[in-house]
């Protein structure tokens, strides 16, 4: 029975009982990755929210000009012909304005000059309507389209303030057209004018709820990359207290027997000479321990490196599937697959921006088979011939007597490394 396990992006919690380093990939190498790849995933939310919220613009705009047209085509007026003007104007920069809801629900207004352009171009329409019998109707929409736009950048107070005066003006618009205008004309609504206006009544509304799921979506990536720095730092603290705690006491120890050595070589040499030996044997041990230390870090078992793998790549913000059929019974094998996941994981974090990963794990036939897989690859994963990379995993696994393969097809990078379980022998020592 396979084990499969699955982490989203959106918890990017690590364990702190080993570090967050794959490879030679360092929490400040592998930050600037997971920054591209939530950039790439908020900015294409924002593309979405943008284009819906233009859609719906475009579409009312869209029936006011078609409105408009056809009484020109019927009235020939100069009136009506201005209206239509200003609200293709009007249309322009609303479409263009909402660029501006990228900073969310009060946000803060643009520049006053684009706030000013906006009425320039809406406000000209709601006044001639009072004068066009045919148009008057929908002549002050676009003025409130560009009312809504600028409430929704305003503090909550000023914004429901605000809402509340381009209601009044739009709805004093009517009263007084219809005062204005000769009883000859029909001021009575019809089904196409309901419906035009139950769809404006309602653009608050919509544009309201879009950019609040947009604010939602900008403090949990703000959340998402507090987590990671924490981990990070956690990390980097952890690693700091077990550095001071092999090297505090040594060197403490140290001083004191170099200090009593040098007071005893004048009158006990011999005494000296144990003393400075007891040191040396000191020094000896806290290299040996800090050696000890960075090996921990560096020879890691497979299973250890396979969850390592989906905690950093799950921090970059690639969700991470982990298929373990079965582990190799050969500690050499493990070693050098271990290796592979390592190095793997190190080029998806460089070279790509993936979005999804699947690592699996797989028994056959003597033979253990590691497959990693990824998504939004931009690139070919370099080969460095130093010894790391794609081309130092190949020679690692041929060492080994295994076979290593990797496959690039449409965006989507997959490697294979097979190792026979009973593999003897350690290979190279780097990757």
């Amino acid at each position: 029975m396979s084990l499969i396990y699955t982490q989203s992006h959106a918890t990017p919690f690590l364990r702190t009982k080993r570090t967050l380093m794959v490879g030679d990939v360092t929490p400040a190498a592998a930050a600037p990755a997971a920054r591209t790849s939530a950039e790439g995933s908020v900015h294409a939310t924002w593309v979405y929210t943008l284009g819906s919220i233009v859609f719906f613009f475009l579409v009312l705009d869209g029936v006011l000009l078609i409105r408009g047209l056809s009484a020109l085509s019927r009235s020939h007026s100069s009136i009506d012909i201005l209206i239509v003007v200003f609200t293709l104007a009007s249309t322009i920069v609303q479409v263009r304005f909402c660029w501006f809801l990228r900073d969310g629900l009060g946000g803060g207004l643009p520049h006053t000059a684009w706030t000013a352009t906006l009425f320039a171009a809406s406000a000209p329409a709601l006044v001639l309507g009072l004068f066009s019998p045919d148009l008057w109707r929908v002549a002050p929409l676009p003025f409130w389209l560009s009312v809504v736009l600028v409430a929704c950048l305003l503090p909550e107070r000023t914004r429901w303030n605000v809402l509340g005066a381009g209601v009044a003006i739009t709805i004093g618009s009517y009263l007084l057209a219809k005062a204005t205008l000769p009883f000859t004309v029909d001021t009575a609504l019809g089904e196409r004018d309901i419906a035009i206006f139950l769809f404006a009544a309602f653009m608050p509304v919509v544009v309201i709820l879009s950019l609040w799921w947009w604010n939602i979506v900008i403090e949990l990536d703000r959340h998402r990359r507090s987590a990671a720095e924490l981990a990070i730092a956690k990390e980097r603290l952890r690693f700091a207290a077990d550095l001071h705690d092999i090297q505090g006491h040594h060197l403490q120890v140290i001083a004191l027997k170099a200090e009593l050595a040098e007071r005893m070589l004048q009158r006990d040499p011999a005494a000296a000479r144990e003393q400075l030996r007891e040191t040396r044997l000191i020094a000896s041990e806290a290299l040996q321990e800090t050696r000890s230390l960075v090996a921990g870090y560096r020879e890691v078992g497979l299973d250890d490196e396979l969850e390592n793998a989906r905690e950093v790549l799950s921090a970059a913000g690639a969700a991470c599937e982990l298929r373990i059929e079965a582990l190799p019974a050969s500690a050499t094998a493990r070693r050098a697959l271990a290796y592979v996941v390592r190095e793997a994981t190190t080029n998806i974090i460089r070279h790509s921006s993936a979005g999804a990963v699947t690592i699996s794990v797989e028994s056959d036939g003597g033979c253990c088979r590691l497959t990693v897989s990824n998504d939004g690859v931009s690139s070919t994963p370099a080969v460095d011939t130093s010894g790391t990379g794609l081309d130092g995993l190949r020679t690692r696994v041929e060492n080994h007597g295994g076979t290593f393969a990797t496959t690039l097809d449409a965006g989507r990078f997959e490697l294979i490394a097979t190792i026979p379980d009973g593999a003897v022998g350690e290979g190279s020592p780097h990757v």
